[in-house]
């Protein structure tokens, strides 16, 4: 029996970021969809990133409310686990 489960995943990103661009390049190509909050569009979801994470940093993928930040590790995350986000 698989004891993977489906994580609860959320993508805080900024546009003009390149490092957030190369991880909505990465998962447009892989057809990965989660959930994403622009920080720069929704004063909220900035709120949120600071308050969850402790910085304001992008990207960054929360994985059960736990955050990654760099976005070679976000990318390595989600390449791994993308069976089960589909």
């Amino acid at each position: 029996m698989d004891d993977e489960h489906r994580p609860i995943v959320v993508l805080y990103y900024m546009p003009t970021c390149l490092y957030s661009k190369k991880v909505l390049e990465f998962i447009e190509k892989q057809g990965i969809e989660i959930p994403l909050k622009n920080i720069d569009e929704d004063p909220k979801s900035t709120e949120e990133l600071l308050h969850l994470g402790g910085k304001s940093q992008t990207p960054c993928l929360f994985i059960d409310g736990k955050p990654l930040y760099e976005s070679q590790d976000i990318i390595d995350w989600l390449n791994d686990k993308k069976d089960l986000l589909a």
